[in-house]
C-alpha cells in the first residue's frame, strides 16, 4: 500500500463508520483500574517533593507550561516554576504526556483501561478518551503530527526476550475502537530483540524519525561495546515508505552539524577515552 493515500485512508474510513462507533463505548462492567476491588481497605500517603527522576516532560507551544509526569500522574506546571498542577490523578499509571499543536489537549500512555494504550485530554475540559485498545501489543511514545490529526506510537513486541522491540504505528485522533491503526515502520523480523521506536513527526509533517537498535545480530545484549555504533536515528517518508539514516555511525563528518552525544559511560570517562568530546558527537545532516 501506498503511504501517499494514507490519510484519504483514514478519512475514507471514518466517514463510513456509523455515529453509534464513533461515541466512545461506555457503561463498562467489571474490574476497573481506577476503581478496583481491594481485599483490604487502602490507606493513602501524601507525597510533598520538589524533583523527580525517570520524568517525561513536554512544553506547550506557546512555551508558557511543561506536562510531565511523575509517579504515574501527570501534571502541569509554569515554565518559569511554580506549583504543580494534577492534570491525572488515580489508581492508574499515567506517562509519556505530549502537548497537541495547537496546546488544547495531550496524549499520553495509561492503564486505566487494563493495559497502556494511548489516551486524549482535553486540557480545557478535562475530559479523556481512550485513541487506541491494544490488549497485548501494547504502546507507548505518542507523537503528534504537525497539524494534530494523527499520533504515531511504538507498539511493542515481545520474542524470548520480555523487554522485546517495537514498530511504529499510526492512529487518527478521531478513530475508537473499531479503529485498527497503520503500521508505518516494522520489525526487521520476528526473532528482532533489540529497541525500535521513539517516533517523533519532522515538522512539515511528510516524515517521522525514529531509533534503532544497529548493533550486530538480532539478539539483546546488555554489556555492548561503547565506542563501536549501538544506534541510529532514521527517518520514514510518509509518501513512499522509504527510511534513510539521519545520524549515526561512530565518526563524525565535519561539514555536519553537532546533534547529540550517545555513550553507556559517564560524560568525564567517555571524553577521556575519546580524547576530544566533538568526536563522540553524532551528526546531523544540514537538510535533515
Amino acid at each position: 500500500m501506498s503511504f501517499k493515500n494514507l490519510r484519504l485512508m483514514f478519512a475514507i474510513t471514518l466517514l463510513l463508520m456509523p455515529v453509534s462507533a464513533i461515541a466512545q463505548e461506555g457503561d463498562k462492567t467489571g474490574w476497573e483500574v481506577n476503581n478496583p476491588d481491594f481485599s483490604s481497605r487502602p490507606r493513602s500517603a501524601s507525597i510533598n517533593v520538589t524533583e523527580g527522576t525517570w520524568v517525561s516532560l513536554d512544553v506547550s507551544p506557546d512555551g508558557s507550561t511543561i506536562v510531565f509526569d511523575l509517579l504515574g500522574d501527570i501534571y502541569s506546571l509554569p515554565i518559569d516554576g511554580g506549583k504543580a498542577t494534577a492534570i491525572t490523578q488515580g489508581m492508574a499509571w499515567d506517562i509519556q504526556p505530549r502537548f497537541s499543536p495547537d496546546g488544547s489537549q495531550i496524549a499520553f500512555i495509561s492503564d486505566r483501561d487494563g493495559g497502556d494504550n494511548v489516551w486524549l485530554q482535553d486540557l480545557g475540559s478535562g475530559d479523556s478518551r481512550q485513541l487506541t485498545f491494544e490488549s497485548f501489543r501494547l504502546l507507548n511514545n505518542p507523537s503528534w503530527s504537525p497539524d494534530g490529526q494523527y499520533i504515531a506510537a511504538r507498539k511493542h513486541f515481545t520474542t524470548s526476550r520480555s523487554l522485546g522491540t517495537g514498530e511504529i504505528w499510526l492512529y487518527h485522533v478521531d478513530g475508537n475502537r473499531s479503529q485498527k491503526g497503520q503500521q508505518v515502520v516494522a520489525r526487521p523480523n520476528e526473532t528482532f530483540q533489540k529497541e525500535q521506536g521513539e517516533p517523533t513527526f519532522s515538522a512539515d509533517g511528510n516524515s517521522i524519525y525514529f531509533s534503532r537498535d544497529v548493533s550486530p545480530g538480532d539478539t539483546f545484549i546488555y554489556h555492548q561495546d561503547s565506542n563501536k555504533e549501538l544506534f541510529q536515528i532514521r527517518r520514514v517518508n510518509l509518501d513512499d515508505g522509504s527510511i534513510d539514516t539521519v545520524a549515526g555511525g561512530p565518526a563524525v563528518p565535519r561539514d555536519r552539524l553537532p546533534l547529540l552525544m550517545v555513550s553507556n559511560l559517564p560524560m568525564s570517562n567517555a571524553c577521556e577515552r575519546a580524547r576530544d568530546c566533538s568526536s563522540w558527537t553524532w551528526p546531523l545532516a544540514k537538510n535533515a
